[in-house]
């Protein structure tokens, strides 16, 4: 039995590789957090590495387009680790939902903001713009 699980970690398909691919995705991870905006780097995270490319899901499509346009400067800071990438490939896949969903950060409005919004608010009829703001307003107290 001790000589079959020896295969298995030495195998080139097994355990040992998929380990060394795990440990590689938390080091693309942890430098694209540093070197992506906070605001996108929330709404996105590295999903994996296959044949010099670096695949990284956005939340949102207004995110991969951010992404994509931030792509040749990403994958400047991969090469400087000296990963192999020839590139950056951005796809929409939004985050679980779920207990074990990423919080959504809080965003506090300035006493400035609160204020120019309450005063449009206030100078517009009953609509659903209006309530949107009312609401806005109260989520942000």
């Amino acid at each position: 039995m001790p000589n079959f699980i020896n295969a298995y970690f030495d195998a080139p398909d097994g355990l040992g590789r998929m380990m060394a691919h795990a440990r590689l995705l938390k080091r693309l991870q942890a430098a694209y957090e540093q070197a992506a905006p906070a605001y996108l780097g929330q709404a996105s995270r590295v999903a994996n590495y296959k044949q010099g490319m670096v695949v990284i899901h956005a939340d949102s499509g207004g995110v991969a387009v951010k992404l994509k346009q931030l792509s040749p400067s990403l994958t400047g800071v991969f090469l400087g680790m000296g990963i192999e990438c020839s590139g950056i490939q951005v796809r929409v896949q939004p985050a679980p939902e779920g207990p074990e969903a990423r919080p959504r950060p809080n965003r506090a409005l300035t006493p400035n903001a609160r204020q120019g919004l309450g005063e449009l608010a206030a100078g517009m009829a009953d609509s659903p713009l209006r309530r949107a703001l009312e609401s806005l307003l109260k989520r942000s107290a």
